[in-house]
């Protein structure tokens, strides 16, 4: 197993993520876009991940050339996302927006079928890999917060681009690994989807990302205006992927331990509380750094516990398809409807109604999994 090369994929690709996430809405204040324009521009890059990973998942499907694409996409983000240095003015910017994340979301679901592929037979180790990511994201992200404090918003861009090349550098090291046939992949993709339990578990995803989307828009524009420094602000964002880190280096141990449903309801509990936290409490420092290590449920033991039930669901052929509609459904169109409801939310209502709406999305999700995610192959808990 190329365990370094997958790894290394990781860290740079959320390194990436890292610099344009948490700070590509304080770029967009600096160019005096208001908040509801930049929730609508932050959701465009949320949006593409509806409809790209499933165009290109289903490309994958059919020649099973994953890492190509992965390459290709990594490539064309790069050259296209040089056009934002000439981009001027809303439209432009959006267009600019939404052609280099076509490509740019082409890459991660891909990859992650090629590492899934290359642990065949030790899934649950899947977090020993993907942490790095976490790594990546939080060098970026507290180094990026540094300069910050020095330097003016119109370096992020230039930050992103950097990566994005390393991305596709480190993608030509990385070798295809063909799916495996599986004897239950004969069923329709059409059929398995209409299973109450693979719904249930994907509208969850949607619920939870879409729950994320004022805290990826907003969060460091919120804190700014709440007084805190770029260092800050960056620390901030780094002390969440830590506790990320962490709860990966385990969370093959609670997944021995835990089935994905208990796993899935346990997150989506402790998201409800921490966007609570977060709207309601921004000046109490403690609470704020309470908040942040509640990342590792929002994100960390939710996504690993969902990617154990894409693999369990979506097997063979389906493989491909399957982690792009968990991108699209959950980080796509999750994402891009809470980013657009928080820009509206956020000048109308403010950001305490803004996160609790987040609250109650977190806890519809977690309704969802309670009633719906139970079972697994031959009636069992999914324990994986």
């Amino acid at each position: 197993m190329p365990y370094w090369r997958l790894s290394g994929f990781y860290l740079l690709y959320f390194a990436a993520l890292g610099a344009l996430i948490p700070y590509w809405g304080l770029y967009l204040k600096s160019l005096d876009f208001d908040p509801v324009a930049i929730g609508q521009l932050m959701a465009l890059l949320m949006a593409t991940k509806i409809i790209a990973p499933n165009i290109w998942g289903w490309i994958a499907d059919h020649t099973g050339r994953r890492m190509a694409i992965v390459r290709i996409g990594s490539l064309l983000a790069f050259l296209i996302f040089i056009g934002i240095f000439w981009a001027d003015g809303f439209w432009p910017l959006a267009l600019t927006m939404v052609c280099f994340s076509f490509f740019w979301n082409a890459s991660l679901p891909q990859f992650e079928a090629v590492t899934l592929s290359h642990l065949v037979g030790r899934v649950r180790y899947y977090s020993r890999i993907r942490l790095w990511g976490s790594i990546g994201f939080i060098l970026s992200v507290a180094g990026l917060g540094m300069v910050l404090d020095s330097q003016d918003a119109t370096i992020i861009p230039l930050v992103v681009l950097c990566l994005y090349f390393l991305i596709w550098l480190m993608s030509l090291a990385v070798p295809e690994k063909s799916v495996a046939a599986h004897p239950h992949e004969s069923m329709p993709l059409g059929e398995l989807l209409r299973q109450p339990a693979v719904a249930a578990f994907l509208a969850a995803a949607f619920f939870m990302q879409m729950g994320h989307g004022a805290y990826y828009a907003f969060y460091s524009i919120y804190l700014s205006e709440h007084g805190y420094p770029s260092a800050m602000i960056g620390q901030l964002w780094a002390l969440g992927v830590v506790a990320e880190v962490l709860i990966f280096l385990v969370m093959h141990r609670l997944l021995n331990r835990f089935t994905a449903r208990q796993v899935l309801m346990a997150s989506l509990l402790l998201a409800a509380l921490r966007w609570i936290l977060i709207g309601n409490f921004p000046d109490t420092l403690w609470l704020m750094l309470f908040a942040q290590l509640l990342h590792a449920a929002t994100f960390g033991t939710f996504h690993a516990a969902a990617m154990h039930l894409v693999h369990h669901y979506f097997r063979g052929r389906h493989q491909g398809r399957g982690q792009a509609l968990y991108s699209s459904l959950s980080f796509g169109a999750g994402g891009a409807v809470g980013s657009l409801y928080s820009g509206f939310l956020w000048s109308g209502a403010g950001p305490a109604v803004t996160y609790g709406v987040s609250a109650v999305v977190s806890l519809l999700a977690f309704g969802l999994v309670w009633r719906w995610v139970d079972s697994g192959e031959n009636g069992e808990e999914t324990r994986v």
